[in-house]
């Protein structure tokens, strides 16, 4: 797919799941404000397309002020921070709904590798660089093949891989496999086995 097909792929979809899942998002936020203090929005600084920052928006899933706390930026399975709907909008990726803004705004696509946190690049090798070549994305090849359950070395080479055989049958094939994995939540949470706070 042409890349400026590929943008207005993204804006139609990312505008259209926004309408669609607008009172599932209202409905969200006004929980995470009755459960704990705190702005609903989380946003955190990431590194997208050739090593550009930006700040990806998500529903704020851990009690305000988490990075601060405990492990700092580190997640631990069954982290004590993480609150009741936090856990459940993270079970569900419905915390992930605010990237659909991302992509709107251009930095981030509907698929490609999720972007990560700076401190995690530093500790690119030269080839696993490789992987910011692309928009980071709100789903991808890492995601549908097995998510945060897999060592991020793994999920590197997942996306590493996305890279080097993008295609527009690859990307119908992971938004099938995403579609049914929000449906069925099959391997849609595998647990958070280490990670960043309110991690990707």
């Amino acid at each position: 797919m042409a890349e400026p097909l590929r943008r207005v792929f993204d804006v139609l979809v990312a505008a259209t799941v926004l309408v669609i899942t607008s009172p599932l998002l209202a409905a969200a936020i006004v929980a995470i404000r009755l459960e704990s203090p705190g702005h609903p929005i989380y946003r955190q600084r990431r590194v997208g397309r050739d090593a550009r920052p930006f700040d990806v928006l998500k529903l704020r899933t851990m009690v305000s002020g988490a990075e601060k706390m405990g492990a700092g930026l580190a997640v631990d399975d069954g982290d004590s921070r993480i609150t009741r709907v936090g856990a459940l909008l993270r079970r569900t990726s419905v915390d992930e709904l605010p990237n659909l803004v991302n992509v709107l705004r251009g930095e981030m696509s509907i698929i490609g590798p999720r972007p990560t946190v700076p401190v995690q690049v530093t500790q690119y090798s030269d080839r696993q660089r490789g992987r910011l070549a692309l928009k980071p994305g709100i789903t991808g090849w890492a995601q549908v093949n097995g998510r945060a359950s897999l060592p991020w070395p793994e999920r590197i080479e997942l996306d590493l891989w996305y890279v080097e055989h993008r295609s527009l049958w690859l990307d119908l094939r992971i938004l099938w496999l995403t579609a049914r994995m929000l449906v069925t939540g099959h391997g849609l949470y595998k647990g958070d086995t280490g990670g960043w706070v309110d991690q990707a």
